[in-house]
């Protein structure tokens, strides 16, 4: 469905944020790679009015080494509001050029002005030939505009899309500053109060509250109750009595009281200080927020949109209507534009008409998800009855960042419905060993930022203690387990399942939570650490990248982890702009490393002077990923060795191996966020399993559906049995057989020019806002 002869321009509107580089970067280079001829369009609508040097020709390497920076090659510029004569003259301009597609990235009032200068071009082309501006052929050659739009706003507060641009890089600059506030707070028994953006929208603040387990959170779509001062001190004083060191309250900027009075920052400062006497701080962060280094995250949606939205340009007739690209899940979707700014508009009619319910709902499923998940772990008191349940939760297999978040919310939700908590140490062998004890709601205060396992995890495997295992369930009178782990909580999960032929202990409810870096658990298409993994080894990338600013002709091979599984080398490859990526789900043999090669011998006689090599084994700085169990005879050390020598006399060649620390660190605002929610979710499931499995006066569960992986596929998070997944498993060499984000590496050789096909058999269709559920976001 390409077709090369097509012409488009990419704009680049009004606010700059974190990420917008990689959507210019593919949409510049996937539109060449097509054959169309690419613009920019330099200080926005403006640019188009003044023509001239404002719209100008990009090439493949204008957009180099421009992912990790914040600032908009094509400068955007403040918001402009053009007249009639003005709007005619931007027509004009393109009709002499020719470009008849705009890609424009911006907010909804970008977005609408878009869509309005598409509704009156038939006009504004008429006025223009009475004039004699153009000519009857001229406007015949141009006589439909296309519009695709691309959001970029760190508030998230566009309907019909899971994230924008932006947001992800926004949610890193604000938990790096909660991290800082709370390690030096604890020590003095502060409160602290932090004011984030979100005029309109409160999705910054409801993240980072969930995301650093805070208090309260205060958003413009959901005002407190009336009296809630009075709930707010009787809260902080519950948290202090419980022996909490620490109070955080997250506000939006735009929060305000039911009556529709602004609430800030001091205000609420004034009332704890007043009535309750705590030494309590400020922190407003203000335009922060914008800036820093854009995250994975952002990159690899700004990437995969641009390309969605070349896609949608050249896909599009004169009766399409103007769309954008939207996030569904992990799915990129495309959707009328103005259904989306119409559903933003009337999130706005229903919080000035108290409507604030409907609010919550129209900012879609990922919205309304993490204000449920967070009512529930920070408001709802534990009930008096007991409901008699024990819950184990172990961790299995390698430490990663963020199970601590899902082992905080699954505890916390797990007493908020009466059970019993209990924390398994050191995996499985604690299981058999006995190493179980309660474990309660302050147990777990502060976890969510602290990175590794806290309750200890081994890659032991049940299969060889399934007796000492049945007896300590019986022991300790566990009735439902949580395992949070890797590939191995997955197949010990199966062992347990296969062993409740023999063993009736085994016959209660189970769920695994997928959590590890490797991404590579069967049931989900994400696992809670690989995104943490990812930005580490993103920023490191950029170090490489950085170190080379003053040394041309350089190529990187980075070698990151993964095992077999090549997500953590694809994705850093996409995000960190490399130029290949070595897997071992994609056979390589030594024909496609002397292509490889070769396609660096050409790119170092342009301008573009280094590159990068990703594997689980190599990740190659102009950039080739390479697997670390990609090939057993192609390794790191072989493939250093090849490009050095091939190398000679042209480009010298590094080797870098990252190693464990993609494990460590502090968790990211996903993990953060995806682990309290995996955790709760968790909880809530077993709860309603053992109301089914409850007979004859205990629990027996022995049906596949009541042992289950919790994951998230495509659009939804969901609970499939341990036994049907055995199928789609590759035990062997620990992966899931079929794997979402292999169809995403061919937009990586594009973007490292190679020269490739493009499969479109697997485009996204137009579909329309009120179909769209999602419960994901980040």
């Amino acid at each position: 469905s390409l077709k090369p002869d097509r012409k488009l321009t990419k704009i680049m509107l009004f606010v700059c944020v974190s990420g917008m580089n990689a959507a210019v970067r593919a949409t510049v280079r996937v539109g060449l790679y097509t054959g169309a001829k690419v613009y920019f369009v330099h200080e926005g609508y403006q640019g188009l009015v003044d023509g001239g040097e404002n719209i100008r020709p990009a090439t493949w390497e204008s957009v180099s080494m421009m992912l990790q920076e914040v600032q908009s090659l094509a400068a955007p510029a403040a918001r402009t509001s053009a007249s009639r004569d003005g709007r005619m003259t931007a027509a004009c301009n393109l009709v002499k050029l020719g470009i008849t597609n705009l890609c424009v990235i911006g907010g909804d009032g970008s977005l609408t002005g878009a869509n309005a200068f598409r509704t009156e071009w038939s006009g504004l082309l008429h006025d223009l030939v009475r004039a004699g501006r153009i000519t009857d052929e001229e406007a015949k050659k141009s006589s439909h505009l296309n519009i695709v739009g691309m959001v970029g706003s760190i508030d998230n507060d566009f309907c019909g899309t899971d994230m924008t641009i932006g947001t992800d890089s926004a949610l890193h600059r604000i938990i790096e500053v909660v991290d800082a506030i709370t390690t030096t707070a604890q020590s003095h028994q502060r409160t602290f109060i932090l004011e984030v953006m979100g005029r309109h929208c409160g999705y910054l603040a409801l993240v980072t509250a969930l995301a650093c387990g805070a208090d309260w959170v205060f958003i413009p779509e959901m005002p407190p109750d009336e009296g809630w001062e009075n709930h707010l001190c009787r809260r902080l004083q519950d948290q202090r009595a419980r022996g909490s060191r620490l109070n955080v309250i997250i506000v939006a900027e735009g929060a305000m009281s039911r009556d529709g009075k602004p609430i800030s920052s001091e205000q609420i400062k004034k009332l704890v200080t007043d009535r309750l006497g705590f030494d309590t701080r400020t922190t407003v962060l203000g335009h922060v927020q914008r800036g820093g280094t854009p995250s994975a995250f952002d990159r690899i949606l700004g990437s995969r949109m641009g390309v969605e939205a070349v896609m949608a340009l050249l896909e599009a007739t004169p009766d399409t209507p103007a769309c954008v690209v939207s996030l569904s899940g992990n799915q990129a979707v495309r959707l009328p534009l103005m259904e989306c700014v119409q559903v933003t508009k009337d999130v706005t009619t229903a919080m000035a008409e108290g409507r604030f319910e409907d609010a919550i709902k129209l900012r879609g499923k990922s919205f309304e998800n993490n204000w449920n998940t967070y009512k529930q772990l920070a408001h709802i008191n534990p009930p008096d009855v007991k409901s008699n349940i024990n819950v184990a939760i172990v961790n299995i297999g390698a430490p990663c960042a963020g199970m601590n978040a899902a082992v905080r919310s699954a505890v916390r939700m797990g007493i908020i419905q009466g059970h019993t908590m209990l924390a398994v140490h050191d995996g499985f062998d604690g299981l058999a060993h006995g190493q179980i004890e309660p474990i309660t709601w302050t147990s777990v205060s502060g976890w969510t930022g602290k990175g590794g396992s806290m309750l200890g995890t081994k890659r032991s495997l049940p299969g060889k203690m399934l007796e000492e295992i049945s007896m300590n369930i019986a022991k300790f009178n566990i009735h439902a387990l949580v395992i949070v782990g890797g590939f191995e909580a997955y197949v010990g999960g199966l062992e347990l399942v296969q062993a409740r032929e023999t063993y009736e202990e085994m016959c209660i409810p189970m769920v695994v939570i997928p959590a590890t870096v490797s991404n590579n658990v069967p049931g989900s298409d994400f696992s809670i650490g690989a995104d943490t993994a990812l930005n580490t080894i993103t920023s490191t990338c950029d170090r490489i990248k950085q170190s080379a600013a003053g040394t041309k002709r350089r190529v990187f091979i980075v070698e990151t982890m993964g095992g077999y599984c090549g997500y953590l080398a694809t994705m850093a490859g996409l995000a960190a702009g490399a130029d290949a990526a070595y897997i071992f789900e994609e056979k390589f043999s030594i024909k496609d490393l002397e292509v490889n090669v070769e396609h660096l011998v050409e790119k170092m006689k342009t301008t573009v002077k280094r590159g990068l090599i990703l594997s689980e084994i190599i990740f190659h700085c102009s950039f080739y990923d390479r697997n670390e169990n990609s090939n057993a005879n192609y390794t790191t050390d072989f493939i250093f060795n090849l490009y050095s020598e091939e190398g000679k006399g042209i480009f010298d060649c590094r080797k870098n191996v990252l190693g464990h620390m993609q494990q460590g660190g502090t968790p990211t605002p996903f993990d953060r966020n995806f682990g309290t929610k995996m955790g709760a979710k968790s909880v809530l499931w077993l709860t309603e399993k053992l109301k089914e499995c409850y007979r004859h006066g205990r629990i027996f569960a022995n049906t596949p559906d009541s042992a289950c992986v919790l994951g998230m596929r495509k659009r939804a998070l969901t609970f499939q049995p341990l036994a049907d997944l055995k199928g789609d498993t590759d035990l062997e060499h620990r992966i899931p057989k079929t794997q979402w984000w292999l169809k995403i590496r061919p937009i990586m050789k594009i973007l490292a020019k190679y020269n490739i096909k493009l499969d479109t058999s697997e485009h996204a269709d137009m579909e329309h806002v009120i179909k769209k559920r999602s419960p994901l976001g980040k």
